[in-house]
């Protein structure tokens, strides 16, 4: 009888963790958008130099044709900056959130983007997906922070989705995407996302040597999973910059941001490097989901076979 219950659920774990074959869906396009990945400076506890920043480059972008416009995690403070005690806001009213809002309303783009946010005593490591009509759509708090800034953040307690007239928007925070087995992002394929977004704050030690070891390789293997099982694409922005202060005080934010879109296909990794301050444009196309809930793991089997 032991062995009967271990051979089933060994089976059972075989068959929903099984990474299926590239699929080509050139036929079923969903739809075409294109993406615009804002790897810009984000200076610690300077929010006014960071929004101006963050609105020019939404008014770029939106000028060479963008639709969506994906900025860093914490763009307003900077990741873990203690100035998040007294200068976050609330989300939808706080000014942060206003000034990104009325930027995606002017321009006429979705904006998505990590804000620091305030909500009675608590705050939050958030960020946002605002339509073209300047209004909030999702709005994600972090789960999966790391345990070094658990003493300025509380943490989240839900995943969502968005539509628009593209798809199915879905939206994490940076660690969130290598929470354990990739189960968050994996919880989006499963929510039926065909894009999920990811505001990042990616950062090395001051003496990091990229060419020896080749920044993103743990975000690499946690995208090409999801991508590859969900056929769903997935982009991440992260900022650059030195930190200023908080835990990892003299790190370096080193943008190397990434897109991997369907079946872990057309990846682009962006510059890397604290200066690598840049704007890339990613043509996107969603293609038509094959399976939905529990008919997942049957269309897992057959593109094994």
């Amino acid at each position: 009888m032991k062995f009967i219950k271990f051979l089933y659920f060994g089976l059972l774990f075989l068959s929903t963790h099984q990474v299926i074959s590239q699929v080509n869906y050139t036929n079923q396009v969903k739809s075409r958008l294109k993406l615009a990945m804002v790897q810009m400076l984000v200076e610690g506890g300077n929010p006014e130099a960071n929004l101006d920043r963050a609105v020019a480059r939404i008014e770029i972008t939106a000028g060479n044709g963008a639709d969506l416009v994906l900025l860093p995690e914490a763009l307003d403070l900077g990741w873990t900056h203690s100035s998040a005690r007294v200068k976050a806001g609330s989300i939808p009213g706080g000014s942060t959130f206003k000034k990104l809002a009325n930027a995606a309303k002017k321009n006429r783009v979705y904006v998505c983007a990590g804000i620091i946010e305030k909500d009675g005593e608590k705050i939050f490591n958030s960020a946002v997906i605002i339509s073209p009509k300047g209004e909030l759509l999702l709005k994600h708090r972090k789960i999966n922070e790391l345990d070094i800034a658990h003493d300025i953040y509380s943490q989240g307690d839900r995943i969502n989705v968005c539509e628009t007239e593209f798809g199915t928007f879905g939206l994490l925070i940076c660690a969130d995407a290598r929470a354990k087995d990739f189960m968050l992002a994996r919880s989006m394929g499963y929510l039926g996302a065909d894009l999920i977004l990811l505001p990042s704050s990616w950062a090395v030690q001051p003496d990091y040597d990229n060419n020896k070891t080749p920044y993103g390789g743990g975000w690499l293997e946690a995208f090409n999973a999801v991508c590859r099982e969900f056929h769903l694409s997935i982009a991440a922005v992260s900022n650059v910059g030195l930190i200023t202060d908080g835990p990892w005080k003299d790190w370096l934010c080193i943008g190397n941001s990434i897109y991997m879109g369907s079946g872990a296909k057309a990846t682009q990794i962006m510059p890397y490097g604290a200066d690598a301050d840049t704007i890339f444009y990613q043509d996107v196309v969603l293609y038509k989901r094959p399976a939905r809930g529990n008919s997942w793991p049957g269309f897992w089997r057959a593109e094994k076979d």
